[in-house]
């Protein structure tokens, strides 16, 4: 069975800058990511990985080359095309993005602020996603009372809570200690597993290679397989 790629960029080149100052940050990308894959996107820093994840995103708009996620075609796309692609795709931060004056149950809730669910249904599926990541215990504290962990474990629950077709994640191991960021990223790739997601993670962790289907490796913006 031959299975369409739910991610697809074709001879994709992006540049930041005009004139004399325009810098050239990706250059000619093509790749396809299938249904269910566990991709790592590795590589120094300033090689161009976030970027490529944020134009994977929607977050970026295309400025040369084709690319296709969840069928929607991004390159000549409206703005409410892109809002609507984003609602369809889960995002793990280094930094959390937590907000602090939320408990971690309204923190998991904002993903589902646009569903149509009703309220209950809204506290029913954001507990059961915090229960499945081991916090439901702590569903009523705040960010601050929670260790940098706990933290990231909130976000995946916060990215997994709509159950999306694609899982973005950018550097989710780096602020953690070796034992956290295993315990992180088993958790990312069991939860993507259970909901059959694509998972593209950025990462410098060469601790957690072990749960990619492929890894890829980026460099001064060119890709390498």
């Amino acid at each position: 069975m031959v299975h369409t790629p739910v991610i697809s960029a074709h001879n994709l080149n992006h540049h930041f800058g005009r004139g004399t100052q325009q810098k050239q940050v990706l250059f000619n990308i093509t790749l396809d990511i299938y249904p269910g894959e566990i991709v790592l996107l590795e590589g120094p820093s300033g090689s161009g990985k976030t970027t490529l994840l944020t134009l994977i995103s929607g977050l970026r708009s295309c400025q040369s080359g084709r690319l296709n996620v969840l069928d929607f075609q991004l390159d000549g796309s409206s703005n409410n095309q892109l809002i609507a692609l984003r609602r369809k795709i889960g995002y793990i931060f280094q930094s959390h993005n937590l907000i602090k004056s939320l408990t971690v149950l309204q923190n998991v809730k904002m993903a589902l602020e646009t569903s149509h669910l009703s309220g209950r249904r809204k506290d029913l599926q954001a507990t059961d996603i915090l229960d499945s990541v081991g916090l439901k215990s702590w569903i009523h504290s705040y960010p601050d009372d929670l260790s940098g962990g706990q933290k990231q474990r909130v976000a995946i629950a916060r990215a997994l809570v709509r159950h999306p077709k694609i899982v973005l994640a950018d550097e989710p191991t780096s602020s953690l200690d070796s034992k956290s960021g295993r315990q992180v990223v088993t958790l990312i790739q069991q939860l993507a597993r259970e909901q059959n997601c694509t998972i593209l993670m950025v990462t410098h962790d060469n601790r957690i290679l072990d749960i990619a289907d492929r890894i890829l490796h980026m460099e001064d913006g060119r890709l390498w397989f």
